[in-house]
């Protein structure tokens, strides 16, 4: 489980380019990303965690039980960890990440709400 950051207009606050969870980057550090750390390897790498995640993202959602939750299906987090998530994030992840992705079969979204179904 994600713990809910105590600032949360705080400007240090960082969203997952891949799955929109937001955290302190000391959360990203100590943990990695409680929902994609296989793919994104944050953990104990700040370089990592400064490509992988951004400060650019608006609107938040605060996910309590994501199954029935229709905002977390809509946003397409209901297969994740309870936290708050960014509604929209400005970057894209990683090409490395991006490929990994790709040879699991699975098609990268951005989360910039550029790609809306």
């Amino acid at each position: 489980m994600a713990a809910i950051p105590p600032q949360a207009r705080s400007k240090q606050l960082r969203a997952c380019l891949l799955c929109s969870i937001i955290q302190h980057p000391m959360d990203f550090r100590k943990n990695g990303c409680p929902n994609c750390e296989e793919l994104m390897q944050m953990k104990g790498s700040p370089d990592r965690i400064s490509v992988c995640t951004t400060t650019y993202f608006d609107g938040i959602i605060a996910v309590i039980d994501a199954e029935a939750s229709w905002v977390a299906r809509w946003q397409r987090t209901s297969k994740y960890v309870r936290g708050m998530y960014a509604v929209r994030v400005k970057g894209r992840i990683p090409e490395d990440v991006e490929a990994e992705l790709e040879s699991r079969g699975i098609k990268y979204r951005p989360r910039d709400q550029s790609d809306q179904d």
